[in-house]
């Protein structure tokens, strides 16, 4: 929508869409932290921004439990509409996810346009999106989001009552779109199904080629494709601003003496991540299960690391791959001072501490990365029944290719990194396999 300015200047000039102008509101249950709220809304902000919108009033009310009917009190709503008039909000957006009916109660109530994170979320994706597998994805995750909804599209049915004088056009309407948008995400599901076909293929040719991969994952924001940039030279879009990243990207990682492997980098995740968006994305995500090695990317200097890299063993173990061995990477540390740093650091035996923006500690990575990664090939080995944990090992830290019982003992073809492989080595057999 475009509009006319006139007045200083008469003969008024073309400009673009006055920002929407938004309300964010979130509530408050009892065993809820206020600091962990505010975090949220603070989140929410960004991502609001992100969208392109400004960002007025941000309301918390405390409640036991949500309303059925508006989510928030009425009472509370009311003083939300007089706000929303009074500054000239015309967005409202709650944190927490809406029913159709919430949604639909509070714009009636609110007089603005309603939407939730999740909806939040998908219109940012829907920007972002550029390649064609991106667009598939984005477009299934709106729709399965929007079919629920459908009916607040068609509110003159509902003050009509139903029944009698209501059926006909619109009701056929209605119905129809249901069934067009249905039509249309079976589509999509059919097309991503070829995607996934495609990209298992792309991953039995890494997987021939003997090249081992790794794949960063990570909270939004927190570095992550400025690190596959600074490893693999590659110059891929990367900016201080969530979800830039949308389309995997894989390269290859080439250093003298050192081992070559593929690095992916991966959609941003964050807390409360739209499922219609982890079930779209899937085909995506899938390249995950394929990692030998992950390597959780987290803001070191963020308030809320810790809420981050929960929000991310969360998700990893939705996608069934939080076995993987991970190194966690405490990226951005050059904004923070040594005492900061160590603090970040103290009883993280595990991570290494890097900026990807400067390089420093991107060999200690490395070299942590090449420790983690399976050996080259893959090994037999003929483990006696009484050390079950070595056969335990082989599959919590290792890829099993093929097993064999017989009286005394288990043969596993195995591929296993390093460290891991060093306390099962007694029982190989043969030699490394090709």
């Amino acid at each position: 929508m475009r509009q006319r300015v006139n007045g200083g200047n008469r003969r008024g000039h073309d400009v673009g869409p006055e920002r929407e102008r938004a309300m964010l509101a979130a509530l408050q249950r009892p065993k809820q932290r206020r600091a962990e709220v505010e975090e949220s809304l603070e989140e929410l902000a960004g991502l609001t921004v992100a969208a392109g919108a400004t960002v007025g009033q941000r309301v918390i009310q405390e409640r036991q439990a949500a309303t059925p009917s508006l989510y928030f009190g009425s009472g509370k709503v009311e003083e939300m509409a007089e706000t929303a008039r009074a500054t000239g909000a015309n967005l409202f957006i709650s944190d927490d996810p809406l029913s159709p009916i919430q949604e639909r109660n509070l714009t009636e109530a609110l007089g603005v346009k309603v939407i939730d994170r999740t909806a939040l979320i998908l219109d940012i994706f829907a920007q972002r999106a550029r390649s064609a597998e991106g667009k598939l994805q984005v477009e299934l995750a709106q729709l399965t989001y929007l079919l629920p909804r459908l009916v607040g599209q068609w509110k003159h049915l509902e003050r009509l009552g139903g029944g009698i004088g209501t059926r006909g056009p619109g009701e056929t309407q209605l119905e129809s779109d249901r069934r067009v948008i249905r039509q249309r995400v079976q589509k999509l599901k059919r097309e991503l199904e070829g995607v996934q076909a495609h990209r298992r293929l792309q991953r039995a040719s890494r997987r021939r080629s003997g090249v081992p991969v790794a794949a960063l994952v990570g909270y939004t924001n927190a570095g992550k494709t400025t690190l596959l940039n600074r490893l693999t030279g590659s110059q891929l879009t990367a900016a201080d601003r969530l979800f830039v990243t949308l389309d995997p990207a894989a390269r290859l990682v080439e250093r003298p003496a050192r081992r070559p492997f593929i690095l992916t980098d991966t959609v941003g995740f964050i807390r409360k991540l739209p499922h219609e968006l982890v079930a779209a994305f899937r085909a995506t995500l899938e390249e995950l299960t394929e990692a030998d090695v992950l390597v959780h990317v987290v803001d070191a200097g963020h308030r809320s690391l810790e809420e981050h890299m929960a929000a991310v063993d969360v998700l990893l173990r939705e996608l069934e791959v939080a076995d993987r061995p991970t190194i966690l990477a405490l990226n951005k540390i050059d904004r923070l001072d040594e005492g900061q740093a160590g603090a970040v650091l103290a009883g993280r035996r595990a991570a290494v501490a890097l900026s990807a923006a400067t390089g420093e500690g991107v060999e200690a990575l490395l070299d942590a990365i090449e420790k983690a990664l399976p050996i080259a090939g893959a090994v037999t080995l003929r483990i006696p029944h009484g050390d079950g944990s070595a056969l335990a090992l082989c599959y919590e830290r290792g890829r099993v290719l093929s097993r064999t019982d017989e009286p005394g003992y288990v043969t596993v073809e195995v591929e296993l990194p390093g460290p891991a492989f060093t306390s099962v080595a007694t029982y190989r057999v043969g030699r490394v396999l090709d």
